[in-house]
């Protein structure tokens, strides 16, 4: 099996956000705490130790042992759970909507990439433990988002009409899903672990955060992966403060919007925040929390409350208050033992809307990592790479020009219009000069002029380029054919395909080559070639 690693810059599917912050760049610096190097996460475990309380900590660990009472728990998962009881204990922590059947690909590489941190810093800091855990999205309410999955560019769904947080959804009617799953999985040995695999977690299981949760430790937990549930009463009672402080004094409006105009100065805001970032949670129902006057409604509902009641209602059932984008990452730095968060770029572009909001609530603002990003080769495409001379940057060239390129590469004649055009615009600097030394009023003639003799260049090379590409129908048709492949819809496949497709190929041997391949503090791009 081979890798090689590339710049995530060289790929052309990352924001400048994220370029930026990799290369640790002036104008994003205050917008993160402490980088995701050695140094920083030496720093990071100081303020965290400094932070969280024993009784948070007794707190969780009694929790998610009660959570994993009906779980056919791993003895890796069981020791880093008892882990959690320790002081030097820490967490590396991962969230993920709950996708059917784990959804795009990058769901995998988001664990796996907490999984090998973990496991890196454990050999830096030998003192210390570090425990993987996947947060599950149980309290999303955007079905549409997770109802599918990919399979060949086929998409498998489930239509269901349930309401409210996600994770409380039933999992009857997914019959209808299996049988179409089935028919396109076949009936090979890895298919029929796949079909079992999808048949004990959404049929042997009543809940959708259940499933979800049986799926991901069956694929992760020999790795000690811990998975977290927070729609729980008992944790919620822990953010109790932090809602009242939203609920009264909107204390993250005010500073998120303030992070936010001066992010978007230089980069591209992800999230606007609301007045309260709050909705009210019961089953079948999702609303946010409006204030008008002194009323805090239940948006799309009769439900209101005066501000005792709601205080009054947080009190005896503080489950029912359940955080937006703006308040979950606070929740989730509340109530664990956490040093770094390990997201997509989308996520970490707003998660640097938030440390203003942290710092004014005296919560640590944790390490953000990006993801380990992957594309699969097989050995074959990477064979035809080589034929035909497009190297592993190429390959993520936009198509118009990467053809043009390879095109060039191969024609009698190379069609670039690059020195003509040089000359062109030299000539004009010249004709410039002489218009105004003469009459200034030339000018924008002259400039006109320029435009034009410049579009006609432009039109006369892109009608030769077309010439030369139906020359070449061959060579054309086989990279277009090839890129398509790897980068379906041009763009990354993570985003496209499920794992079931690479799965069924390779087994457990594909789990096993991005267990071995991926290094999260590497913050590289990984091409992994399978054999």
């Amino acid at each position: 099996m081979k890798t090689y690693q590339i710049p995530f810059k060289s790929t052309g599917f990352f924001s400048k956000t994220m370029l930026h912050y990799l290369e640790q760049n002036s104008k994003i610096k205050s917008f993160y705490n402490n980088f995701p190097s050695l140094d920083g996460f030496k720093n990071q475990i100081v303020e965290k130790r400094n932070s969280y309380n024993s009784e948070t900590r007794a707190n969780l660990f009694s929790v998610l042992t009660e959570q994993y009472e009906k779980v056919n728990i791993s003895e890796e998962t069981q020791t880093n759970l008892s882990k959690l009881k320790e002081p030097n204990t820490f967490t590396v922590t991962t969230g993920h909507q709950l996708n059917l059947f784990t959804g795009p690909l990058y769901f995998l590489y988001k664990i796996i990439s907490a999984i090998n941190l973990c496991e890196e810093l454990a050999i830096q800091f030998p003192e210390e433990n570090f425990v993987p855990v996947y947060w599950m999205a149980t309290e999303d309410h955007d079905f549409d988002e997770i109802n599918y999955f990919n399979f060949k560019q086929e998409k498998i769904r489930w239509n269901s009409n349930q309401q409210g947080g996600v994770g409380r959804f039933k999992t009857e009617g997914l019959e209808e899903v299996f049988s179409v799953l089935s028919n396109h999985f076949g009936t090979s040995k890895n298919a029929v672990y796949l079909k079992n695999l999808f048949k004990q977690g959404y049929f042997e299981h009543s809940t959708l955060a259940e499933a979800t949760r049986y799926i991901a430790n069956e694929l992760f937990g020999k790795y000690g992966l811990v998975i977290v549930e927070a729609d729980n009463a008992r944790l919620k009672r822990e953010l109790i403060p932090f809602i009242k402080e939203e609920l009264f004094d909107q204390t993250s409006y005010k500073t998120v919007l303030n992070a936010s105009e001066e992010l978007a100065q230089n980069y591209k805001v992800q999230v606007n925040p609301r007045e309260i970032n709050l909705f009210y949670l019961i089953d079948g129902l999702r609303e946010r929390i409006v204030l008008e006057d002194t009323i805090y409604k239940v948006n799309n509902t009769d439900v209101s409350f005066s501000r005792e009641e709601i205080e009054e209602e947080l009190e005896k059932h503080p489950e029912r208050f359940s955080p937006n984008v703006i308040m979950r990452p606070l929740y989730q730095e509340v109530i664990l033992p956490n040093l770094c968060y390990i997201g997509g770029g989308g996520e970490l572009a707003y998660w640097m809307q938030l440390k203003e909001f942290f710092n004014k609530v005296s919560v640590p603002y944790p390490i953000l990592l990006l993801r380990n990003s992957v594309q699969v080769l097989t050995e074959k495409q990477e064979r035809k790479l080589a034929s035909l001379n497009v190297s592993i940057k190429e390959l993520f060239l936009k198509q118009k020009d990467l053809l043009k390129l390879k095109v060039n590469e191969n024609a009698e004649e190379t069609v670039n219009f690059n020195e003509q055009r040089k000359f062109l615009e030299e000539q004009f600097v010249m004709l410039r000069g002489v218009a105004k030394k003469t009459d200034m009023s030339f000018i924008g003639a002259v400039n006109a002029q320029e435009k034009k003799q410049l579009k006609g260049l432009a039109n006369l090379e892109k009608r030769l380029l077309r010439a030369e590409k139906r020359k070449q129908q061959d060579l054309v048709h086989r990279i277009t054919t090839l890129q398509e492949e790897v980068l379906p819809n041009q763009s990354l496949e993570e985003r496209q395909r499920n794992f079931s497709e690479y799965f069924i190929e390779y087994g457990d041997s594909f789990l096993d080559a991005l267990k071995e391949n991926l290094k999260p503090l590497d913050l590289e791009f990984t091409m992994l070639v399978m054999k």
